[in-house]
């Protein structure tokens, strides 16, 4: 079993509870992001698969990273390119891979996931749900413009005992109480500042301090705050990497600038911001956190099961 990282050098420990590190345009500089994080105190990336075509990058990045823990799931938008063995294929890498979670997963009905089926996505969705409470792992949910139907969803497959991560909550405060009894998390990312503060610190006060987790979803969700210096994506002169990866997003690995990419370094940012809405010290929100995840996903056969055992 995998020993707990290091602790870094730094006054506070973070787990990256959901992040695409195997993203196209990121993934060439992936170890110097993880070691660059792992030396600002972040001890742990929880790294979001999206589609058979990425899976195997996911896994492969776990093998060699010791922080990172491999997630596999089909994301709403590629739903439409699913293959007729998916369900099969992604059942092969979680028997090959006993310490990942299910992840990332979801409905969308936002602009992009107007344009998909919102009845396959719903079955697509159940179907992972029913595999994660099968296997008995948590698992990373995205949610857009879906809150109704996730509740209705979740309510007809739950409860799940090992957990549901809603990555870059950003619902309402009323949808919280029926979320948590379903056994869910409210995982918080660079997202949240889009939101207006009233509304943001509202949610967050309404969300139980053992179910908020920290997030980057890096490549995405830069964090920009007023006189905060963000840390920057390296330039990698080599396509070589990126070229193997989900070939879905090279448009936007070609169009995509360095100055517009999240580092998950900058969770230091998120972690800030959440704190200071909840009046909080950082200190303690990033020890809070991180006790939290370490707890979900501390399931058998993880590399933080031991971990988890000890808190």
């Amino acid at each position: 079993m995998a020993q707990a990282p290091a602790r870094a050098a730094s006054a506070v420990r973070l787990f990256d509870a959901h992040c695409h590190l195997q993203d196209p345009r990121v993934a060439a500089v992936a170890p110097a992001l993880i070691r660059a994080a792992a030396a600002s105190g972040v001890a742990r990336f929880a790294v979001n698969g999206t589609s058979e075509k990425d899976w195997h990058l996911v896994k492969q990045m776990g093998e060699d990273h010791p922080a990172v823990v491999p997630c596999f799931g089909l994301h709403p938008w590629w739903v439409p390119e699913r293959s007729p063995d998916w369900m099969n294929s992604l059942r092969r890498f979680f028997a090959e891979t006993p310490e990942a979670a299910v992840g990332e997963i979801g409905l969308d009905n936002g602009s992009h996931g107007k344009t998909i089926d919102f009845g396959e996505q719903v079955e697509v969705f159940q179907r992972q749900l029913e595999l994660a409470k099968e296997l008995e792992r948590p698992v990373s949910v995205h949610c857009v413009r879906a809150f109704g139907d996730l509740l209705e969803v979740l309510k007809q497959t739950g409860p799940f005992p090992a957990g549901v991560l809603l990555h870059s909550y950003m619902g309402s405060s009323e949808m919280v109480s029926g979320l948590a009894n379903l056994g869910c998390y409210f995982s918080l990312s660079g997202f949240l500042i889009g939101m207006k503060s009233t509304k943001a610190k509202q949610m967050l006060k309404s969300i139980p301090l053992d179910r908020i987790l920290l997030e980057t979803d890096a490549p995405d969700a830069l964090p920009r705050l007023d006189n905060v210096s963000v840390s920057s994506v390296p330039v990698h002169s080599s396509d070589a990497d990126t070229e193997k990866c989900h070939i879905d997003s090279e448009s936007q690995a070609a169009n995509a600038s360095n100055e517009s990419l999240n580092h998950p370094e900058n969770i230091h940012i998120v972690l800030k911001y959440v704190a200071s809405l909840l009046e909080m010290p950082e200190s303690e929100l990033a020890e809070l956190s991180y006790k939290n995840a370490t707890k979900l996903f501390s399931y058998p056969g993880s590399k933080v099961q031991h971990e988890g055992e000890a808190i």
